[in-house]
């Protein structure tokens, strides 16, 4: 039978169409036999639905799990189904087998079955109802972050991940022959977005960054997806701080409202609002550090055990586990980081989320000679950075913005141990495939 996609239905609308012929095409999510009668639980990107044919009628078709067909049939109206109908099978046709022996099934628990596998076999891991889900939650962060950006008069921008230099100032890059001569896989779109704040004032971006950091932990990745944000006229790092809080909880609440069954399958709780998260000054965490957990080992920044205490006692102060930390040495920040006052502090912040840092952000200098100054003192020449310092005298407003690792907000969402449970195709210093 030649059929075309308009003759197709989505499984989800299925429900008000009782006695109607239709055609669906799926994956098979399970099959049973019930002596004379088979069921087949056929699934696509909306839902699955029960089919049900004489077991007779099927036998032919030698049916497995995870095969893909199309299946010609007549909704029947069901209050006894868990979706409210089955479809009464008319035709199947096989689109194609599947293999013999699948690592696992679509139906499957995948609590037991290691991440490696997991990636390995991606597609299919994506059809099971937990990892599948995990990606349906980091898209629906990805949609919400540009609601609410575009609500707030953002314009999204799309740059160059190839470029000529590091935007760090540092070493951690990767090279890539470029004809006759190297470049680089950009660490941060942050060059390119402050451009984009003296042409548009307020600018987003998503995509890829790359750093060539050998960490081998359960946090950290080469290549991961930010969330950009740069906007200017601002007073200071507060106005980054603030747009953050409220970005975030329109997030959470779109999150919270979609998704709520969801949510709660991984959280106690609905995620919270992030309107009231405390910002504190890096030195009064340090003290606060010492005082309550006796750490006297830092000096210039936070480790994974200080960020879980820090955010431990933002929950005891404010119910949510959330703290931003402003004011870390200006020495430890980029170069184009604003000072903070005349003691050595950046105008600079990360944001702790359930003990885990999930932004960097915050003011930028605006002014070419301060960016000048700033590279001198660390022994960089400006004229390697030409091209950009020229943007500076194009009209630079003040200006800030932040960038959160998409991968990173989404296992805290969910409560996830690993962040590569969060990426399609995990890329760290030992994977390169699939």
């Amino acid at each position: 039978m030649v059929t075309n996609m308009a003759c197709r239905t989505f499984i989800n609308s299925l429900k008000s169409m009782d006695s109607a012929e239709v055609l669906i095409r799926g994956w098979v999510y399970r099959l049973r036999v019930l002596g004379r009668t088979s069921f087949v639980i056929l699934r696509d990107c909306s839902g699955e639905a029960q089919c049900v044919a004489a077991t007779e009628a099927l036998k032919d078709h030698k049916l497995k799990v995870e095969d893909v067909v199309e299946i010609h049939g007549v909704v029947r109206l069901d209050p006894r189904s868990k979706a409210g109908f089955e479809i009464d099978i008319s035709t199947v046709r096989v689109l194609n087998r599947a293999g013999q022996n699948l690592p696992f099934q679509s139906a499957d628990q995948v609590d037991a079955i290691g991440l490696e596998t997991l990636v390995q076999y991606r597609p299919l891991a994506l059809r099971t109802e937990t990892v599948g889900d995990i990606f349906r939650v980091q898209a629906t962060i990805l949609r919400y972050f540009r609601d609410a950006l575009n609500r707030r008069r953002f314009t999204e921008i799309v740059t160059s991940k190839l470029v000529s230099g590091g935007t760090e100032g540092g070493s951690n890059l990767f090279e890539v022959k470029y004809f006759d001569r190297v470049a680089y896989l950009a660490q941060s779109p942050q060059f390119y977005k402050e451009h984009g704040v003296a042409g548009f004032e307020r600018v987003y971006e998503t995509g890829h960054v790359y750093r060539a950091e050998p960490h081998a932990s359960s946090r950290h990745l080469t290549e991961y997806y930010s969330l950009d944000v740069e906007f200017g006229f601002i007073d200071g790092p507060e106005d980054v701080i603030q747009l953050e809080r409220e970005l975030l909880t329109d997030m959470f609440q779109g999150l919270n409202k979609l998704h709520r069954e969801l949510v709660l399958k991984y959280r106690k709780d609905l995620l919270p609002s992030m309107l009231d998260v405390p910002c504190w000054e890096f030195e009064s965490c340090l003290e606060l550090l010492h005082s309550r957990f006796g750490r006297v080992d830092l000096t210039d920044d936070l480790d994974p055990e200080g960020e879980r205490q820090l955010c431990e006692l933002a929950r005891e102060e404010n119910g949510v586990p959330a703290v931003f930390v402003l004011g870390f040495p200006l020495a430890a920040r980029p170069f184009y980081t604003a000072p903070r006052g005349s003691q050595g502090a950046a105008s600079s912040f990360d944001l702790l989320f359930q003990g885990l840092e999930i932004t960097t952000g915050g003011q930028r200098l605006h002014l070419r000679g301060d960016l000048e100054q700033a590279l001198r003192s660390r022994h960089i020449d400006p004229a390697t950075f030409e091209s950009h310092l020229a943007m500076f005298e194009l009209g630079m407003p003040p200006h800030g913005g932040f960038a959160i690792g998409l991968e990173r907000l989404t296992c805290q969402v969910l409560n996830l141990p690993n962040v590569r449970q969060a990426v399609l195709y995990p890329r760290d210093r030992y994977k390169l495939t699939p």
